[in-house]
């Protein structure tokens, strides 16, 4: 194989630590020269593997994607001139039995000075805060979610049944109740403080808020209400910073908009994941694979076996099962119909699959051309095979037990 890089560095990352092993090729057939040091996590040790490698002029850095260990390195070395690969772990595995730190270390360093490394796709700063941003709004919602959901185990131990009746346990008529209820209010009281659709339902809630609500409940009820709204005034904070962050990619975000089911939170973490950049993915297929909505392939000759999606960007990949939920409560889509078509034959869950890898491709198209979405029309697949699908219609009304006889319309040439 021909040697990319004479002069390759390898680092292996741990919390503490990391072996970093310099590999510097020879001419002709002499062997190359690999040097191995150890060198703390702390930035000023850090900054001092990067004044070895600019003195080694070394010209290509390779490291495993470890946790969250390797960002102080990658982030301290981006600007030191040195090509830097952030590797798949999956892909950089080392050979059975040879399994070390400083092993690891030189395998990674030979792998890049051979060019066998793919880079990870590391976003520049700006898109990094607004990732991390994102991310941890992501976190503070399930956090909040949890919250409203043990609130609820707290009123069924004591025989509240206000889930029951009220769509949402933290709403304003819920909270006005439970507040009261904690206050040992009398129920006919506490029914009364209901708004909207709850005011017709006084007998449901009459039965709901009675129980056996203690001390200990009215205790851990205020604390899990005071959680629930310290998550949400920590999401209101994220997202206002959120807000200003997007402003240089509010052009991408509106686009992004224009598909079904795509709400601002979902184009924030389209954009923050992504980076808005379509250049950093050669296809829209790189990026489908990128996100984790991609078929896989298991095939030997022949042979086709099943196979999963490979992993992806998790992040990524849940916002885009929120819209393929959505594509499934809605009838007037391309989207809606390409799930019905393919969950009637296939099951629900490739289908969500497909639609997610539909929205990835058309995200692809859309930030490359800078251009909104347009949506083939809930009849795409009638329009496309008209004649197979009145031939299934057909069918399908002779297997009722019907005779069928067919009348064009006067405007309809088909």
């Amino acid at each position: 194989m021909e040697v990319v890089h004479t002069r390759c560095a390898g680092i292996d990352i741990s919390k503490r630590d990391a072996k970093v092993a310099v590999r510097i090729a020879r001419p002709g057939r002499l062997k190359a020269e690999t040097e191995v040091r150890t060198f703390g996590s702390s930035t000023p040790r850090v900054l001092e593997l990067r004044d070895w490698l600019v003195a080694s002029r070394v010209t290509c850095a390779v490291m495993e994607a470890t946790g969250d260990y390797w960002r102080i390195f990658y982030y301290l070395l981006e600007d030191a001139g040195i090509e830097l690969l952030l590797a798949n772990p999956t892909q950089v595995k080392n050979r059975k039995g040879r399994k070390s730190d400083v092993s690891d270390a030189r395998w990674l360093a030979e792998l890049g000075a051979f060019g066998l490394v793919d880079g990870s796709f590391v976003p520049p700063p700006p898109i990094r805060d607004l990732r991390a941003l994102t991310r941890l709004r992501i976190h503070m919602a399930q956090d909040r979610a949890k919250a409203a959901q043990r609130l609820e185990k707290v009123l069924e131990d004591a025989g509240i049944k206000l889930a029951a009746v009220a769509s949402h346990i933290d709403g304003v008529s819920s909270r006005l109740m439970l507040a009261a209820l904690s206050e040992g209010r009398a129920v006919d009281d506490m029914v009364q403080l209901a708004y909207g659709t709850l005011r017709s339902k006084s007998a449901d809630l009459t039965d709901a808020l009675t129980g056996q609500f203690t001390a200990r409940h009215a205790m851990m009820t205020k604390m899990l209400l005071d959680r629930i709204d310290a998550c949400q005034t920590d999401i209101d904070t994220l997202t206002a910073a959120i807000d200003t962050l997007m402003q240089p990619y509010r052009q991408a975000h509106d686009l992004l908009l224009t598909i079904p089911g795509v709400s601002d939170r979902v184009a924030d973490v389209v954009i923050a994941e992504t980076g808005g950049d379509m250049t950093q993915f050669p296809s829209a297929k790189h990026l489908a694979a990128w996100a984790g909505v991609a078929p896989g392939s298991n095939q030997s000759g022949t042979l086709v076996k099943p196979a999963k999606t490979l992993k992806g960007d998790t992040y990524l990949k849940g916002a885009l099962g929120i819209v393929a939920l959505s594509a499934m409560r809605h009838n007037d889509t391309y989207l809606s119909a390409q799930y019905r078509r393919i969950a009637a034959r296939r099951g629900s869950m490739k289908a969500m699959v497909a639609v997610e890898n539909t929205v990835t491709t058309a995200i692809w198209y859309m930030l490359t051309r800078n251009e909104p979405y347009q949506d083939p029309g809930h009849d795409y697949f009638t329009r496309r095979r008209p004649e197979s699908a009145k031939a299934n219609a057909i069918t399908q009304l002779q297997n009722l037990g019907y005779k069928v006889t067919l009348t064009p319309l006067p405007d309809n040439h088909g």
